[in-house]
């Protein structure tokens, strides 16, 4: 969205705001487009029963926590000289958390989306809910694309540690182009620090919870079977075989929450098989089912699911993170289980 029409719509949406406050009726307007001497993007002077409301609005292309942080800065100087006016924030789409950042520091919120929330004098008015005309499938794609999140896999599972983006991208196994990619995705939700010599995250489990919220464990291939073992022995086997055939494999969902953080007893075994599956499924008998599956076996979407792959009670457990959002999506106590490794095994990792 070129400059001026950024301006000319933020200047719509403030004007169809401002109509929703029934008490208010202007009889006359002074709207200055850009300063160039205080530097922002416009200010009105709403003439109310001849009383003058001073507005002055800052508009960004991007409503996330990052850009509304530098609009609240912005407007709290321009403000420090004109000390009776109200400053306003607007962009396309601003996300709750930036809506808060802005509430925190008494400036308003207008999005073009319709949500809102002006205070100034006797006047409150607020709406939110709206949801982003603004498509942000995009931004998610490229956030949780399968080698984005193996740089999301080393953030968390890594604790509070300072990296470079060289380190990064050789730990992650990426490229340098998408791990800046990825830094600037997470800077303007504010969930990494920049520092001189590196940047660390700072917000592991919001990332955590939107990540889960836009993963689902069959975007891998899942294969359902049925197995006359008992969930201990067929784990047991499979442990073996893989080993014996140099086949990598990790158990993940309720098997590997069980190594991690046991806390609810469990029917269905689950794992990632990277090759050889033919050799597993003929090797433990296994009988594929459309109903009635008592083993998952899943062939990853990318390796990097096996990433800090651990070994657990002679077993190979893929890292928590990765159990966690594989048994956010599975059904039966699976939230709850999800919920109890991160209470319990991630949240020490911080």
């Amino acid at each position: 969205m070129k400059i001026i029409n950024l301006e000319r719509e933020a200047l719509k949406a403030f004007r169809d705001c401002l109509q929703e406050i029934p008490f208010i009726t202007v009889e006359r307007e002074v709207t200055e487009l850009y300063s160039t001497e205080a530097r922002y993007d416009f200010r009105t002077i709403l003439q109310v029963k001849g009383k003058n409301l001073v507005f002055i609005v800052e508009a960004k292309k991007n409503g996330e926590p990052r850009y509304a942080r530098q609009a609240v800065n912005q407007l709290i100087r321009y403000l420090a000289d004109s000390p009776n006016a109200y400053g306003v924030f607007i962009a396309p789409y601003i996300s709750p958390e930036a809506a808060k950042i802005c509430q925190q520091a008494n400036i308003g919120t207008i999005d073009f989306a319709g949500n809102c929330n002006i205070v100034f004098g006797s006047v409150f008015i607020q709406k939110e809910g709206n949801p982003n005309p603004y498509t942000r499938k995009r931004y998610l794609r490229s956030l949780y694309s399968p080698k984005a999140e193996r740089i999301l896999r080393v953030l968390i599972l890594a604790g509070p540690q300072e990296w470079k983006v060289e380190q990064l991208a050789n730990e992650a196994d990426v490229s340098l182009g998408l791990v800046s990619n990825v830094k600037k995705l997470l800077t303007d939700r504010d969930w990494i620090d920049a520092q001189t010599f590196g940047f660390y995250l700072t917000e592991p489990f919001a990332l955590l919870e939107e990540w889960s919220q836009h993963y689902n464990y069959r975007r891998n291939e899942v294969l359902e079977f049925y197995t006359l073992l008992d969930v201990g022995e067929f784990e047991y086997k499979l442990e073996q075989i893989c080993q014996q055939k140099d086949i990598r494999y990790g158990l993940t969902g309720f098997s590997g929450a069980a190594r991690y953080a046991p806390t609810v007893r469990y029917k269905r075994a689950m794992a990632y098989i990277s090759r050889n599956l033919e050799d597993v499924i003929a090797s433990l008998e296994l009988k594929a089912v459309g109903s009635g599956a008592n083993v998952n076996l899943l062939i990853p979407y990318d390796e990097g699911v096996f990433y800090q792959t651990q070994d657990i009670e002679a077993a190979q457990i893929v890292s928590p993170v990765q159990t966690y959002l594989d048994l956010m999506r599975v059904r039966g106590r699976g939230e709850e289980a999800a919920e109890s490794l991160l209470d319990n095994v991630i949240r020490r990792l911080w």
